[in-house]
């Protein structure tokens, strides 16, 4: 794929970029090295002013960078405006908690002979992070904003679509006065990722994307010994039982499916909807879809805007047609939008069977499809026979209901009357072929650091007979 920024809305090429040459790129990996032996020794507290200026120099250049964000992927301006604010608040979320998370974990010294006994968590060095252009701000985002805080230096492989923004990212922290060099992007094909995680002086990596570069960037580093975190591919469940307030229900479904046009590994994608309900349900599921406005992502209006790419829209019309050949309902929409850009109907379908397409995969686009079952039992166990589980949604009132699914269901998080969402303050991750590791929280500042253990003995004057560690080996 080309580097290019072309408008989704219109199908114009508005910019393209020339890969690295090999000795660019030679250069930034050896001044990434260069910058992470200085800037693992900064202090905790200058990190948390520079992480503090970076959230302000982002209030500063919403509108600029939102509008960048809409021109080169297509999500309407509104959400793209709400992530930029998103990454302001992480900025500040790991600027206001990052130093207790970087405290030493002190341990029973006693119970080990020592006099003190404690666990320091120290950077890893250089770490590559291989994002996809959905959340272009964000994903990039929840990795950076962890490392620059732990003392990593970042590298970013920026999805080729999302250049600029992917540029944006190592402006930001320049202006926000982090040194040179902690932060830079690569503008390079996937086709170069290998040369980069292979070489010494990168030493993690972390990859948000499909379940195949998943597998390949983890065959890579497993060869090369270097620890990855992966954040891969999703088609989350949402289960509605009778309890459930259903026209509550159906509004955040209708959201949570077609949020960030219908892209985004945590959309709820699969609906499970218990059959006393389930007419009613799919009925104001169908009109709140029905009702949804799809246009020009610029105007302020517009809840549904294009598909990011050309193919994509193809992708998702193969779905939909797939399903009907094989006996689906398409209750509302299914269809590609007549005009420029790549749009596609927000659709419901039904009647969903193992034959079809979607009922394993996962539909990167507008699309959702709803079964209908007789129990929270069969829910699950249609859910979980999916190979992904990142995240799930139950709509009940009933505690019984909720611990069952809570104990059963096969995913990294559990959202219950609500949407699955990301915060800082939540690990975010998933199970099963949608990845391994946790990104936010202190979970993810710590994928990328040494948890280092430290014993300290007596002086050797207070010592008898040697080492007091009593240890009979490992």
């Amino acid at each position: 794929m080309a580097i290019a920024t072309i408008n989704p809305a219109t199908g114009e090429t508005l910019k393209t970029f020339e890969p690295l040459t090999d000795d660019v790129l030679e250069d930034k990996i050896a001044r990434a090295s260069a910058a992470y032996a200085s800037y693992r020794r900064t202090s905790v507290q200058d990190r948390v002013g520079w992480l503090r200026a970076a959230a302000d120099v982002l209030d500063a250049d919403t509108d600029p960078v939102a509008a960048l964000m809409t021109t080169e992927m297509g999500k309407t301006l509104t959400s793209a405006k709400a992530e930029v604010a998103k990454c302001a608040k992480a900025l500040r979320y790991y600027a206001d908690h990052g130093p207790a998370m970087l405290e030493p974990q002190h341990l029973d010294a006693g119970a080990v002979n020592a006099q003190q006994a404690y666990v320091t968590y120290q950077p890893l060095g250089v770490v590559l992070a291989i994002m996809p252009w959905n959340f272009p701000l964000w994903q990039a985002m929840r990795f950076a904003a962890p490392a620059l805080m732990a003392g990593n230096v970042g590298l970013l492989k920026h999805a080729s679509n999302v250049p600029q923004t992917a540029l944006y990212m190592e402006e930001l922290f320049r202006k926000a006065g982090f040194p040179a060099d902690v932060f830079q992007t690569l503008l390079i094909g996937s086709g170069t990722i290998e040369r980069v995680l292979r070489d010494d002086r990168v030493v993690a990596a972390t990859l948000t994307g499909s379940a195949p570069a998943g597998q390949s960037v983890a065959a890579i580093a497993g060869d090369a010994l270097k620890p990855t975190v992966l954040e891969l591919g999703g088609s989350d469940p949402f289960i509605v039982m009778p309890s459930a307030h259903l026209d509550t229900a159906a509004e955040v479904a209708t959201t949570a499916r077609n949020q960030n046009n219908g892209q985004s590994c945590i959309a709820a994608k699969r609906f499970f909807v218990h059959r006393d309900v389930a007419e009613e349900f799919t009925r104001l599921f169908a009109e709140k879809i029905g009702e949804l406005t799809v246009g020009d992502p610029m105007d302020p209006a517009t809840e549904i805007g294009p598909l990011a790419t050309e193919s994509g829209v193809q992708d998702v019309h193969d779905y939909v047609t797939d399903a009907v050949s094989k006996g689906a309902t398409v209750v509302v929409g299914g269809k590609e939008v007549d005009g420029p850009g790549w749009f596609y109907e927000p659709t419901l379908l039904t009647g969903i069977t193992p034959e079809m397409r979607l009922y394993a995969e996962e539909v990167f686009g507008p699309v959702a499809a709803l079964w209908t079952v007789d129990s929270l039992d069969e829910a699950i166990e249609i859910a979980n026979s999916h190979p992904y589980g990142l995240g799930s949604n139950l709509w009940s009132e009933d505690e019984g209901e909720r611990a069952q699914f809570v104990r059963d269901i096969e995913s990294g998080m559990a959202f219950i009357n609500g949407m699955t969402s990301s915060y800082p303050d939540l690990p975010f991750g998933g199970v099963k072929q949608s990845g391994y590791g946790r990104e936010l929280t202190d979970l993810g500042m710590r994928e990328f650091m040494n948890a280092k253990t430290v014993w300290v003995g007596a002086p050797s004057s207070e010592q008898e007979n040697g080492s007091t560690a009593g240890s009979a080996g490992e």
